[in-house]
């Protein structure tokens, strides 16, 4: 029988999930760390914000909702499909979400996702986190290429990602659902330094 030989992963199995989760300075006394049992509050209440529930369409209902969420990440990281974050200040007021998925190690691929509260809107912190994460990623983690999609109507996330380095690559037509119907998306990708 003839073996298959293929190319080697871009990033081994085992390489992150070896490890605990980073905590990531993102300057300025901001943190990306791990989601914790005190921010399932702040987390439910995020998806009481009109943008927020504009754009991001799984959303918790309850407490309870929030600790399965948090459960989930910790089994991303486990099982190395993903990594998520709180984007916080160093006291531990929660400011944002960030978060890596679709971890693609035979290519080196995966994806961003973010949202950050009212209250910290307009001062450049999700360009920073987006910034932080990436930098993570391609250059410590081994991925080659970081993606992210939009609402081709969210012209705050487009800013977001031309200003951390997301290059657009085009429109996937009617690529999403959201609760006003289905939307064409923005595709931006970063990819690491040769």
């Amino acid at each position: 029988m003839t073996r298959l030989v293929s190319t080697p992963p871009v990033i081994p199995s085992g390489r992150l999930s070896s490890s605990p989760q980073p905590v990531l300075n993102a300057g300025n006394g901001v943190l990306l760390r791990p989601w914790e049992s005190a921010d399932i509050p702040v987390f439910l209440a995020a998806y009481q914000d009109e943008e927020i529930r504009r754009w991001h369409t799984r959303r918790p209902r309850a407490e309870a909702d929030v600790q399965q969420w948090f459960e989930a990440c910790r089994q991303d990281w486990n099982s190395e499909r993903g990594g998520h974050w709180a984007i916080a200040q160093a006291d531990g007021e929660v400011l944002g979400r960030i978060a890596t998925r679709g971890w693609d190690f035979d290519d080196g691929i995966a994806g961003v996702a973010y949202w950050v509260l009212p209250q910290a809107r307009g001062a450049g912190l999700a360009t920073r986190a987006v910034e932080t994460l990436s930098a993570w990623a391609l250059n410590e983690a081994g991925f080659q290429r970081m993606y992210l999609d939009h609402s081709t109507r969210n012209n705050a996330s487009c800013r977001v990602a031309a200003k951390a380095g997301y290059i657009l690559e085009g429109t996937k037509r009617s690529a999403a659902v959201h609760d006003d119907g289905r939307h064409d998306m923005h595709l931006h990708a970063r990819i690491r330094a040769a």
